[in-house]
């Protein structure tokens, strides 16, 4: 729909867990708050700052422009000992408590993007604002279900890692793997050592980038009047806009029409004397990548379109929901960053996300009202769209607005093909641990991730709305 496109974007566009009385080894049992950096301790005369050690030298920015905003840090785990034999007991490795520089957002990453970590990951932070250390939380460990599928280049490219976690500015870390959580096993992929190449990574995502200054106009001050005119300079192509505004039905059925149109004059078709109305819900505000502040030089150049969406899987990011509203194009760029640089993916994996306030933002690039082909339900990136929900919605229900939000913007973007929310859809897998590559699937046409993949997500607090979701996105399609 390239007349819709130009009208609307271009294409460039916990739970705290309690402290176990023994750690694992190498792990410092430091259960008391450190000061905070650079605070006093009236106790000694000492600085804070002296009772933690720094990163070591391993630790390592990952490669970046220089003048690419916020950074990724790397800090490698201990490898397991050589004498280890299987089954002799947990595969622990531990960083112990460490100043490093600020960052928001961490996650474990290894380098086999098929070993599964079998086990736990628990991480304790110090915030740069309270100086206090938050209680121990848990990453997601299983999180290959959301990404690209294996057979593309772009899932044979990537990386292994657990979801990524939002803790807010924060300038030390500590954290402890352990192997063999038996109730998360999985048949013959189980093993009770963790994958190879094990490193934390700490993410600063950086500041938006300043709003361009247009560029300066000539002018013709002093010029001699008998000198001729100068011709007028072509336009400037259209600034991608921060914000995509909210249209009415009425708004939306004519950009439809008038893409269509558009289609079928550049296919030389003669379209129908009278079309049916089309079933498509308005047009939600979006905020686009520019809106957020996506650095476009994290991702790969160009796009990937898939066939026509004919569903929408629905997950949560399972990052936490320790974050504000203000904060979340900072935690939309962390995840970014880290889909990008430590997945190693070609960009964003979803195609929207919606905060907890019901803002929706534009996910991968390539245009919102376009079939992109997204990273986010393995076995179903083909024919479908993904919306994650930040925030972990296991045992928290979701707000009311973010439900709102998903039947928005479904009714919209569905609406584009003519999708019914209320309807089933039958799907051709890629490949997921619940079904074999090729075999269809009848799923409803708004699904959650684990309709496709054996996995928690989008958890069960939210899966339990989709269908007040179905309903209200129906309704708005005008059905």
């Amino acid at each position: 729909m390239r007349g819709f496109l130009a009208s609307s974007i271009g294409v460039t566009c916990a739970a705290a867990l309690a402290l176990p009385a023994a750690l694992p080894s190498g792990a410092l049992a430091a259960t008391a708050a450190h000061p905070r950096a650079g605070a006093a301790d009236t106790s000694t005369g000492a600085r804070a700052a002296d009772a933690l050690p720094a990163a070591p030298p391993g630790a390592h920015p990952l490669p970046a422009a220089d003048d690419t905003p916020g950074h990724t840090r790397s800090l490698p785990l201990p490898d397991a000992p050589a004498d280890r034999s299987p089954g002799e007991g947990p595969d622990e490795r531990a960083l112990t408590p460490r100043e490093v520089e600020p960052f928001s957002l961490l996650g474990v990453v290894w380098d086999d993007p098929d070993a599964l970590l079998e086990g736990r990951v628990q991480v304790r932070t110090r915030s740069t604002v309270t100086g206090a250390w938050s209680g121990w939380q848990e990453l997601e460990t299983h999180h290959d279900d959301h990404g690209a599928d294996r057979s593309t280049p772009e899932g044979a490219a990537g990386r292994g890692a657990t979801a990524p976690l939002w803790v807010g500015r924060s300038d030390a870390v500590e954290l402890r793997v352990t192997s063999r959580d038996d109730h998360r096993h999985q048949g013959e992929r189980t093993t009770d050592r963790l994958p190879e190449g094990l490193r934390l990574d700490l993410v600063d995502p950086g500041e938006a980038p300043a709003p361009e200054e247009p560029a300066p106009q000539p002018t013709r001050a002093g010029a001699p009047a008998a000198e001729p005119a100068e011709p007028a300079a072509l336009p400037a192509p259209a600034a991608e806009p921060a914000v995509l505004p909210e249209l009415t039905r009425e708004e939306t059925l004519a950009e439809l029409e008038a893409a269509r149109a558009v289609e079928e004059a550049e296919a030389g078709a003669a379209g129908p004397g009278q079309r049916a109305q089309p079933y498509v819900g308005p047009r939600p505000k979006i905020v686009t990548r520019k809106g957020w502040g996506a650095d476009e030089k994290l991702r790969e150049k160009g796009f990937s379109y898939t066939g026509k969406v004919k569903a929408a899987f629905v997950h949560h990011s399972a990052t936490g929901n320790n974050y504000t509203c203000a904060e979340a194009p900072s935690v939309i760029r962390g995840i970014y960053r880290y889909h990008t640089k430590s997945s190693g993916w070609r960009d964003l994996g979803y195609n929207f996300m919606v905060d907890k306030c019901g803002t929706v933002y534009e996910g991968r690039a390539g245009g919102v009202d376009k079939a992109v082909l997204g990273a986010h339900t393995l076995g179903f990136n083909s024919n479908s769209t993904g919306i994650a929900v930040l925030g972990s919605y296991s045992s928290v229900k979701p707000p009311k607005a973010a439900v709102d939000a998903v039947a928005k913007l479904t009714a919209w973007k569905l609406g584009l093909s003519g999708a019914n929310p209320k309807g089933k859809v039958t799907l051709t897998s890629g490949g997921s641990n619940l079904y074999a590559k090729g075999k269809k699937v009848s799923l409803h046409v708004i699904s959650g991730h684990r309709d496709g993949y054996s996995t928690e997500c989008p958890g069960t607090r939210l899966y339990g709305q989709l269908g007040t979701a179905r309903s209200a996105s129906a309704r708005l399609q005008g059905r």
